[in-house]
């Protein structure tokens, strides 16, 4: 979501669930381009691999993707040649609605919180998860950016196949 200057100093709760919704909007339709332009420069995409897990340097992790990485997986599902996405997955995003946990202007630090239910298939393949989904964000010339987003799934400790899309 786009936040103009003359609402730059007034970011609502409105406009952060709007961006919530806007970024599982463009996963399940596989913009991934799209997706990542809503990403900071020195953002982290992370998912836990403990409950309650305070650090993803110290800590395994299930992923914990800087920029860098997050465009290699892009480019990895766009491929023509990534024969493990023949067929390509799809996955859709059942969201509550995300509660706003911070707004503060003056830092430029906005937080949300958001259980979800997630669906992935491919071919005759179809996984469940569910987790909470928390995004760490700011604004850059106007514009929301994700800093972090942190996926903890309720069931990361269960053997799990190889994660293809993002939650």
């Amino acid at each position: 979501m786009s936040v103009t200057e003359e609402t730059t100093a007034n970011v609502t709760e409105a406009d952060l669930t709007a961006f919530i919704y806007r970024e599982a909007r463009l996963l399940d339709e596989l913009r991934y381009e799209e997706w990542l332009s809503l990403y900071a420069e020195d953002a982290h995409y992370w998912m836990p691999a403990e409950w309650q897990q305070t650090d993803p340097k110290l800590q395994a992790s299930l992923m914990y993707e800087d920029m860098l990485l997050l465009r290699i997986r892009v480019e990895r599902l766009s491929g023509a040649r990534t024969f493990s996405q023949k067929p390509k997955s799809r996955a859709q995003h059942l969201l509550q609605a995300p509660q706003v946990d911070e707004i503060d202007m003056a830092a430029n630090r906005f937080r949300t919180w958001t259980p979800f239910h997630y669906a992935e298939t491919r071919g005759d393949e179809f996984t469940m998860y569910a987790g909470w989904a928390r995004h760490e964000m700011r604004l850059e010339e106007g514009q929301l950016k994700i800093v972090l987003k942190r996926v903890d799934l309720v069931n990361f400790d269960a053997p799990m196949g190889n994660i293809q899309l993002f939650m």
